[in-house]
């Protein structure tokens, strides 16, 4: 008894100092650029162009043009990605189509994001006509994520238990009744896990939109879905590797990440305040 009980310690030990691990090399690497990049941080920074070769001035651009490209993709991945996840799970039966949808989307989130952007670079911009912009950039990224969020709702749906389903019919209600007053509120705080997965993975892309929208140098506001856009993980690959003097811009690359990662930080916190609203209302 006594040798199960330290095996059992010792594997519990274990599995604390990896989730310890795992959180440490988080702070390290938020604490890295906090270090490095709070000191480039300014109103300014915020909100002006920038200049001398992008060593100077701002980072507004690339903001605007990275929030545009997330609403874009999610405006187009999220009603996709949740219709296909209720069709799979709800209606269509569990026979082999289901299972090829179940593999080709498995295998769909595993091709690499450059990919995505030669394949949105051949269809939206050179076959349909969009050229390099908002449009084709957040169409590219939309169907990067497309399969994270047909998965997390189809998993959120199946959590649902069959008897919240039965009952709804006992009381008359149909089928499409069902999924929309009863199945979906419940699955929701779920459902937002997965928009938060896509909206990481798509604020920090930086091959799909290389094809499709992202722009090298560009001190405007973009006016129009067609225009192309500077985003803040091409603003930061530029910076950090050519095209500007590295040295000088340093400073400004490590400002652009930690503003990057506060981005990412603030949508994920407003994602979760609305999964607990959706908790909320399930009380």
């Amino acid at each position: 008894m006594k040798r199960k009980t330290l095996i059992q310690n010792i594997a519990f030990g274990i599995f604390r100092l990896m989730a310890l691990s795992v959180v440490a090399i988080l702070v390290w690497i938020i604490g890295f650029l906090v270090v490095k990049g709070a000191g480039a941080l300014s109103w300014e920074f915020i909100t002006e162009s920038p200049t001398d070769g992008m060593t100077k001035g701002g980072i507004f651009p690339a903001i605007v043009g990275t929030l545009c490209l997330v609403v874009g993709s999610m405006v187009f991945a999220f009603p996709i990605g949740v219709m296909s996840g209720i069709y799979i799970n709800e209606y269509a039966a569990n026979n082999w189509v289901v299972k090829f949808i179940r593999v080709m989307t498995n295998n769909l989130s595993s091709i690499p994001s450059i990919v995505f952007g030669l394949f949105g670079m051949a269809l939206f911009v050179n076959t349909l006509g969009f050229g390099d912009s908002i449009l084709a950039g957040s169409l590219t990224l939309g169907l990067l994520v497309l399969p994270i969020v047909i998965r997390t709702t189809e998993e959120a749906l199946k959590t649902i238990p069959d008897t919240y389903r039965q009952g709804s019919y006992a009381l008359g209600a149909s089928k499409l009744t069902t999924i929309r007053k009863v199945i979906l509120p419940m699955a929701m705080p779920n459902i937002t896990t997965g928009l938060i997965l896509a909206v990481g993975r798509v604020s920090g892309e930086t091959a799909p939109i290389l094809f499709t929208c992202a722009a090298y140098f560009l001190p405007k506001l973009p006016t129009s879905i067609f225009d192309q856009v500077m985003a803040l993980p091409y603003h930061l690959y530029v910076l950090a590797t050519s095209g500007t003097d590295i040295e000088a811009a340093r400073p400004v690359a490590y400002g652009t990440a930690l503003v990057l990662i506060l981005i990412v930080l603030i949508v994920n916190l407003l994602a979760g305040v609305l999964r607990g609203y959706f908790n909320k209302k399930l009380r």
